[in-house]
């Protein structure tokens, strides 16, 4: 066994996969794994397994940093604190992340959501970085959204869910009923990658350039776009996620957003789309870096500075 000082622990809960990872206080990882996101049981307890497996390996955990889909039970008074609550991904209800890792690494624990986490990472290594205020919605098999708000994720009673507020029709999309089971036609459920999946038949990475989906999607996302800039006023909206990474569509969201804000308000009207739509810029997996940071500062009391956790 090795006696490396001040080893973190990290994972990014993710609908379709778990990404878990060891780093030393330098974020340089030394270790991780990533785990097909199945039932809690096999899930949890692969984790589980690489964890005692990595501390047995090179040492007790300072801090471990999780970073999970939700929604989630942040308030550390509630009696699920810890716990993933109303989710729709099937047998994740009540399943309970911090009890689980607590008993298998004896380490102290900092939780978020996943995007959240994400945020974290592009704040402190990414497109985020010397902002006071800024957004990071990330689209795939949810919609979430990460506020921060005077350097640090904006909470409150718990976290933001804008991937659940309403939106207004699309043009040409007024047959679609949507797929969110809370609420329908929110904007997870008009507008995230199973969603596109429902309406168009086939996902979205297979649907070509000139797809009317794309145009649609784009409607969808710059009206989320428009809310989060009239209630949050971010620096900059960061967006992420497998959907985002088709060619076409930061372009389009730029385009569609500049026509839904009208010219209204002359510090919206300045803005420069280009600047103030960005890609994600803090690695691939910016929402483990993000829980390592978690970690981190749960450690040492700080945000690191200095380091990036990219292998």
């Amino acid at each position: 066994m090795s006696d490396t000082p001040g080893v973190l622990g990290a994972i990014e809960a993710g609908g379709t996969k778990f990404l878990c990872a060891i780093a030393g206080a330098d974020g340089r990882i030394i270790d991780e794994l990533r785990i097909p996101t199945e039932t809690p049981e096999q899930t949890l307890g692969a984790a589980g397994r690489f964890f005692a497996e990595s501390i047995a390996a090179h040492g007790s955990l300072a801090a471990l940093g999780i970073g999970s889909f939700g929604p989630l039970s942040l308030n550390p008074a509630a009696d699920d604190y810890g716990h993933i609550t109303t989710t729709p991904k099937p047998g994740w209800q009540n399943a309970d992340l911090i009890g689980h890792f607590r008993e298998v690494t004896n380490a102290p624990i900092a939780f978020d959501t996943d995007v959240n986490c994400a945020a974290i990472g592009e704040h402190l290594f990414g497109s985020g970085r010397g902002l006071d205020s800024f957004c990071y919605v990330t689209v795939g098999t949810g919609i979430g959204v990460g506020v921060f708000i005077a350097g640090a994720p904006h909470g409150g009673a718990n976290h933001p869910e804008a991937g659940h507020i309403p939106l207004p029709r699309a043009q040409g999309d007024e047959g679609f009923a949507g797929i969110c089971p809370f609420h329908g036609d929110c904007a997870e459920g008009m507008a995230s990658g199973p969603a596109m999946r429902a309406r168009w038949g086939q996902p979205a990475e297979s649907l070509p350039d000139d797809h009317p989906a794309w145009e649609i999607e784009a409607d969808y996302l710059a009206a989320l776009c428009a809310t989060l800039s009239y209630v949050v006023r971010p620096e900059r909206i960061v967006l992420g996620g497998g959907v985002m990474e088709a060619p076409s569509m930061l372009g389009r969201v730029r385009e569609s957003l500049l026509r839904k804000l009208g010219g209204y308000d002359a510090s919206l009207a300045a803005l420069s789309m280009g600047d103030y739509l960005a890609p994600p810029t803090a690695g691939a997996s910016t929402g483990l870096t993000g829980a390592l940071a978690l970690a981190h500062r749960t450690a040492y009391g700080e945000w690191p500075a200095g380091w990036s956790p990219e292998p």
